[in-house]
């Protein structure tokens, strides 16, 4: 098959080849025959097989999912023109101005991997997690890649049933932080109020949490800011961390992250749980904030 038969296998290996393991965070361990990522460390960024990537880049396959397409934009830290070429590649219409995005600029993705042994994640401006670091996802536990509709903290706060794992405990209580949450999220329906995926989230949570529904009927509109939290942890017991909020100019995504002040017990127990994340400097997306 030519290149020009299989546009977009080989877009996705200049992509691959471009990449130093340095750049997503990665040692790069044993001989390599070439400076890019392996098929097998872009597949596991992704969150696909590395069956499936081979087809793709074989070109035996063409026809992502747009979640697939939106993961591979991600783990190969794609520009925005570039997330635009692989959409179009992959037979997808491109992702609409009005509409909340899940794209993460490359210098946000620089960030996350130059930061990995600390415990953060980046969220969409609805809060569906994207991605998480290592450590994030030793904190709270969570099994990897649990269904995007399962990794918002507005359903997980409002329509968590029996069984789910604890949310950490503001330490401005439950009820202030419900109401924080939803002024924030109301801000978002403002700013893409054509969103699909924002109405439908707002219609299942105001339908199924009546605490949803009458803190949503008051119209409170804000942003969620910093809290001090508690993580009760299976391994190391209840840590309280403070949680921030960052924002990328020119971008609706959120970064959070939850520290602790050195030499505190806090502290110690972030240490402890760093030695059981995994070495992959971006978790499968998991965790709550």
């Amino acid at each position: 098959m030519t290149e020009e038969q299989n546009q977009l296998g080989t877009a996705l290996h200049r992509w691959r080849d471009r990449l130093a393991p340095a750049d997503v965070g990665l040692p790069a361990t044993g001989r390599r025959r070439a400076a890019g990522l392996r098929r097998e460390e872009l597949a596991a960024l992704a969150g696909l097989s590395v069956d499936y990537l081979v087809r793709l880049e074989q070109g035996r396959a063409s026809r992502p999912s747009e979640q697939v397409a939106a993961a591979l934009a991600r783990a190969l830290q794609l520009e925005a023109s570039e997330r635009d070429h692989l959409y179009r590649l992959a037979h997808l219409p491109v992702p609409g101005s009005g509409h909340i995005s899940t794209h993460i600029p490359p210098s946000v993705q620089r960030l996350l991997a130059a930061l990995t042994r600390e415990a953060l994640a980046v969220f969409t401006a609805d809060w569906t997690l994207i991605t998480c670091t290592g450590l994030w996802a030793a904190l709270f536990g969570e099994p990897a890649q649990p269904p995007a509709d399962q990794r918002n903290l507005v359903r997980e706060t409002f329509l968590s049933g029996p069984g789910s794992i604890p949310l950490p405990r503001s330490e401005r209580g439950r009820e202030a932080l419900e109401a924080a949450l939803v002024a924030d999220l109301r801000a978002t329906q403002g700013a893409f109020p054509d969103d699909p995926r924002l109405r439908g989230l707002i219609q299942e949570c105001a339908g199924r949490s009546p605490r949803f529904a009458q803190l949503w009927s008051q119209g409170a509109a804000g942003a969620l800011g910093h809290d001090r939290k508690t993580v009760t942890h299976p391994s190391v017991g209840d840590i309280t961390l403070d949680c921030d909020i960052l924002t990328v100019p020119g971008s609706d995504l959120r970064i959070v992250a939850y520290t602790a002040a050195a030499g505190t017990p806090s502290a110690e127990q972030l240490d402890f749980l760093r030695v059981t994340a995994a070495r992959a400097p971006l978790a499968s997306p998991t965790g709550n904030p």
